[in-house]
Parts: structure tokens; sequence; C-alpha cells
């Protein structure tokens, strides 16, 4: 249930007890490019004898901006995974990675508490109710200071600061405030809502001031980027001209001018084109169809375990499909990837026993000895994996409520190398807008939901083939190094022609 922000003072946190940053002498002042996110982007293995080490992430994120902070001396500013943990920084994979330290409380508070029961469901259109507590508050604006400060020490005179998604939304005024010469750009992952929506949040004029202190701010979806700027006019009564937004200073003097724009997150399309012609996965692929009993439809859903991804609806949709006689086990099987997300989260638990609880009834309805009805995997797969999934399936279905990106739907058709197979994608995830030759659909629809599955599994294939070659020419002209690349080269025209200040 959503909580008033009047929480009893006794729930208040202790001081702040975290130290900044281990920074070593030598990192002062010292790099042109940074990238600040929640994360850093490595995490810790350990071996069978107890050594640990430290692996590169998986992620497009990583992908892109690697190469970017290889060849301009950068540095990833992000927390190392651990609570209470001092690490002192270090290079990993020429990338030099400054680690936040974090305390229990602050991960409770900052990150289960603010952003992931007030922000993450807010932005998503409320599908869960969000929570607000003064106390979360007040960590989130503790811990976006702790990074601020972290940029403001080692950036260089006049370096471009590239700070990362929704836990971070202050860090951009702070980091204006304690260096005035830096280029900053922030980006946003996940939608920003309608303002009506974010109305809600006690702490709106503070989220959008800090937003606002980036000379860029880079959005999805550009119905993202329009809820933003209203949301500037409406609670802070900022002049917008189209996508800029002229920012005061206390005194109501124009400070500077922030410019919201869209710029569609995509994937690593090399990676995945290279695995998919390779001989190992594609025969692994047939397998996987061997081992489903190799049915005339292998439907898939991959996702994390979140209330966001729609899994219910498309349970719902697929189990109506069996019960109606329009498809039946023999010929079809929806196999179901949810990677767990966020399980210390009651709302999460609470997801995976519906889902669990729904795959149950369906396959104790439909199941035979022979086949069965889903096949319900509660995993997270390498990325080989993954792609002899795609390479295995017929019919993807990406049935999001709501969804920034949703980056599932242009892995599976930058797979879909022989340009067969179809794509079911809710219009409310953001690669609706350029993967229109998907068959679009209403998740909130459950019979045009069915109509959308019988519409992909039906496909004539000549016509399956053009939309899936219109599809995949999309994403590989437009891959993850064009969005760095664009919105990079966007924050330096503005940077170079003094478009951000005035």
């Amino acid at each position: 249930m959503s909580s008033s922000n009047t929480t009893a003072r006794s729930r208040q946190p202790a001081a702040d007890t975290a130290a900044g940053p281990h920074i070593n002498k030598a990192d002062k002042r010292e790099y042109d490019f940074i990238v600040v996110s929640n994360r850093l982007p490595v995490d810790r293995v350990v071996d069978d004898d107890g050594n640990s080490s430290w692996r590169r992430s998986p992620g497009g994120l990583v992908t892109a901006l690697g190469p970017v902070m290889a060849k301009t001396d950068g540095a990833w500013i992000g927390w190392n995974g651990a609570s209470d943990e001092h690490v002192d920084a270090f290079t990993h994979d020429e990338m030099r990675l400054i680690p936040v330290s974090l305390t229990a409380e602050e991960i409770e508070y900052y990150y289960e508490g603010f952003s992931n029961a007030t922000l993450w469901p807010l932005y998503h259109d409320v599908i869960a109710p969000p929570e607000f507590h003064r106390h979360w508050w007040d960590a989130y604006r503790r811990v976006n200071r702790r990074f601020a400060e972290a940029a403001a020490l080692v950036a260089a005179d006049g370096a471009t600061v590239w700070i990362q998604d929704y836990q971070l939304q202050l860090v951009p005024k702070m980091l204006r405030e304690l260096r005035p010469d830096l280029c900053i750009g922030f980006f946003n992952h996940i939608p920003f809502p309608p303002t009506e929506i974010y109305a809600q949040l006690p702490w709106r004029g503070l989220v959008l001031d800090g937003l606002l202190g980036a000379d860029l701010i880079g959005f999805q979806r550009s119905g993202d980027a329009g809820n933003f700027i209203r949301s500037a006019r409406r609670f802070r009564g900022y002049s917008v001209k189209q996508q800029f937004v002229q920012v005061k200073d206390d005194d109501g003097e124009i400070s500077h001018t922030a410019r919201a724009e869209a710029f569609p997150i995509s994937i690593q399309v090399s990676k995945i084109n290279e695995l998919a012609h390779r001989e190992d996965i594609i025969e692994r692929s047939k397998q996987i169809r061997r081992d489903l009993g190799n049915p005339k439809q292998v439907l898939l859903g991959v996702d994390r375990l979140d209330y966001t991804k729609g899994i219910g609806h498309r349970l719902k949709a697929y189990a109506e499909l069996l019960d109606d006689g329009q498809l039946n086990v023999e010929d079809a099987i929806l196999v179901q990837v949810a990677s767990p997300s966020r399980e210390r989260v009651e709302s999460y638990r609470l997801l995976r026993e519906e889902i669990e609880g729904s795959v149950g009834h369906i396959n104790g309805q439909h199941d035979t000895i022979e086949h069965a009805a889903v096949r319900y995997l509660h995993h997270s797969y390498p990325v080989e994996e993954m792609v002899a999934l795609y390479l295995a399936a017929d019919v993807m279905l990406v049935t999001a409520l709501r969804d920034g990106m949703n980056l599932v739907a242009k892995e599976y058709v930058t797979a879909r190398v022989q340009t067969t197979g179809a794509l079911v994608l809710s219009e409310f995830a953001g690669a609706a807008d350029q993967l229109r030759e998907a068959v679009l659909m209403n998740p909130h629809d459950i019979d045009g939901l069915k109509n959308a599955i019988m519409k992909a599994v039906t496909l004539e294939p000549e016509e399956a083939q053009r939309r899936m070659k219109k599809m995949r020419r999309q994403v590989l002209d437009h891959d993850v190094e064009h969005w760095s690349d664009s919105f990079l080269g966007t924050l330096r025209e503005l940077k170079e022609s003094g478009d951000g200040n005035d």
C-alpha cells in the first residue's frame, strides 16, 4: 500500500557514516570523461579457493561506453555491490573504476526503498503503488551527494560527465554547484511519467531541479522527453521552447539552458549477430527444439521477474488460447525465462508466487505425458544460451505493461539472421517506436493479445520475412554505439556552441 510521507520521526536513518570514495591522489581532477552510475561495470567473482577477482558485467551500457572511456581517458564511478565495504580505485580492462561505498541501511533506504519502491513504480505508470517515506528520501539525497562529490573530485577541468538513470537524478544539479566548469549529461533508462502521475511525488520539484542541472537530459522516447518538459513548466514555472528549458537560479535569473531529447538505446548488434552465426549455437538451438518435443511452434518470453513486464497477462492469454483450442500442447509450447529480480522486496516475492502458481495451473490443466504447455525457467542465462533460445523460438512475446525500451525485442530481431520468426510487441515498450513491423498490441486487452499471438503464429512465410527484414535493418543501423555517439555528439555540440549556458 502507498504510505504517507509523514512517516514517524522515530524511523529516521542514522547519521551518514559511510566514507566517500577511496580515491588515489593521482586520480584527483584527472579524467576528461566520466560515467556515473549506481553500479560499477564489474561484478566480484570468488573462486573455489576463496580468491576474489572482478569480471566485466554483461549489458549494453558497459559495451557502449567502455570504448569511449578508453579513447577519452575515462573513469567510471559506481557502487561495487557490497555493503559497508571500502574499495580503493582500481583499473580493470583498461577502465579506471572508482567505487562509492554504501552502508547496509543506505542500500535498504536509497536503493531498495526510494529508487525501487518509490521511483520505479511511479515512473512505470503506478502499475504497483509507490511508497513515499521521508527517511528514504533523506538517504537518496545523501547518496546522490556522495556520487556528485566523487565526480567533482576526479573530473579534469571542463570534463564531460555522463550520469546514468533514475537512482541518481539529483547528481546533475549537485555536480553543477560543485563544478560549474563541467559539461553534464544525464540519461534516464526508464520511462518518465505524465505530469498527472509525476505530481504524486512529494519531492517532485527537487527531483526536477536535480535533473535540470544537466546540460542534456536523454530519454528513451520522445513522449518521455515531452512529459519531463511539461513537468518542468508546470511544477517549476520555467520557460520552455521546443526541447529547451531555461533554468533559473535562486535569485530568479536564468542560470543555463537544459535540453531534453529522446535517444533510444540499443544493443551490441555485432555480438548477437556473431553468435547467431556460430555452428555450436545453431546446433544448440536445434537441440532445444528436440528437448521440447519438436513442436510446430515455440513461443518465447524473456524477462526480469518484474510486475512491469506483463508476464501474467501473457500467461492468461496463452492459457485461454489453449482453453479455446486455438493452440494445443501437441503443436505449441511457451518457454518463459524469468530471471530473478529484487527478491528481497516483498512485492517481487509475491509476484514470483503468483507467476509460478499460474504456470502450475496451466500445466496442470493442459500437460500430457509427452508434452508440456509451459516450460518455466527462473534463471539467468549467458548470452550464448539466450541467442540459442532466440534461434529456437518461432514467436517472441514482449508484453510489457510499461517499459523504457525492452532490449530483448531488439536482441531477438538481431538473432534472426534467416529473417524468419515473428515478434509480438507491446505498444507500451519503447521498442515499439522503432520496430513498427512487429505485431503490435495492447497487453491489457487480453482478446487483442490473443489475436496478436495467433496472427504471429499464422503469418505467411513471405510476410514474416518482409517484417523481420525491416526490423533487422532498423536495429542493425541503430546499435548501441550509434546511441552513445548520438548522445555524446549532441552534448559536445551544446558545449561548443554554449547553448547550455546563458
